[in-house]
């Protein structure tokens, strides 16, 4: 299938929101130019912005294999670029000797044999960069926060050439670069180097309209004013310096759960009760009660009417 494109931003922002992601124009911007410049994109923010969705959406969009390498600490070449399949490897070692072709002038055929990509499991990096298809992969490299500075530094190698070389058969080059989204929840300092070769765009939580969009669009079934109330309660409780406030998910999750539990309007009672999906750490929940649900309630309902 042929990859598709976007003449502008606003195209891209309708083509986007035709596979339900509602992008602004700076993060739409940044996309755009990405694809364009074939430049990975490094997208920081709170943990539940979107940033990981971008990646999913595009390959919906674009028609392009999401290929997702979900990084963590300790993480290494086997895991991210390729091993070798030991296990068959050593079967087809053992049919070779049973079979005597595993002495003397086949000694030397085996063991090409035995490193040939027919062994070989490609692993996300690989994958990506070895692909044929016609639409370009979607590579999406996960919360890159949270691997250690050596593998950051083999990634910013890998990105910069789309390359990679496997010792025993060579050198991989991508035909056409992959379309690379890179995350980070910053939970430490990507270094400056990858920064460099990226483009950047930091994803801020949704302005309150936007994410009454979302809602629309993501639970349906809640009616407008428990939408509206649920995404000016959200705002005024991300605004607390909360350990971990809630995105866009925990947004969805809380008007379903007030709506599957018969509220069609927000009480402090229903808040209460339901907190739990919007807030998923103890001390964050500690701290909206000790501010007071009744003046978060009241002052959702006020300013939605």
């Amino acid at each position: 299938m042929a990859e598709k494109h976007a003449a502008d931003v606003a195209e891209l922002i309708e083509q986007l929101g035709h596979h339900d992601y509602l992008a602004d124009e700076g993060l739409a911007t940044a996309i755009f130019l990405a694809i364009a410049l074939e430049r990975p994109l490094l997208l920081e923010g709170e943990a539940g912005v979107g940033k990981t969705e971008v990646a999913k959406v595009l390959a919906r969009w674009t028609g392009g294999e999401l290929i997702r390498l979900q990084c963590y600490e300790g993480i290494d070449v086997n895991q991210a670029v390729y091993e070798w399949d030991y296990s068959r490897q050593l079967l087809h070692l053992r049919t070779a000797e049973a079979t005597g072709q595993a002495s003397g002038a086949d000694a030397a055929v085996l063991e090409n044999e035995l490193y040939s990509e027919r062994f070989l499991v490609r692993r996300p990096l690989l994958e990506a960069i070895s692909s044929t298809a016609e639409a370009r992969p979607i590579l999406l490299i996960d919360e890159v926060d949270r691997a250690d500075d050596e593998f950051e530094a083999f990634l910013l190698e890998v990105l910069s050439e789309y390359a990679i070389t496997v010792p025993e058969l060579g050198r991989f080059v991508a035909e056409k670069p992959p379309i690379v989204i890179i995350t980070s929840n910053r939970t430490r300092d990507v270094h400056d180097a990858l920064k460099r070769r990226a483009l950047y765009h930091w994803v801020e939580h949704p302005t309150f309209d936007r994410e009454l969009e979302i809602l629309r669009l993501k639970a349906p079934q809640v009616s407008e004013q428990l939408a509206r109330q649920v995404a000016a309660a959200t705002a005024e409780i991300r605004s607390f310096g909360l350990y971990k406030p809630p995105g866009v998910a925990e947004t969805i999750d809380w008007a379903q759960a007030l709506k599957l539990i018969g509220a069609e309007t927000m009480t402090v009672n229903a808040a209460d009760s339901t907190l739990g999906t919007l807030l998923k750490y103890r001390e964050d929940q500690q701290r909206v009660r000790g501010v007071g649900l009744e003046e978060i309630v009241a002052k959702a309902i006020s300013i939605t009417g």
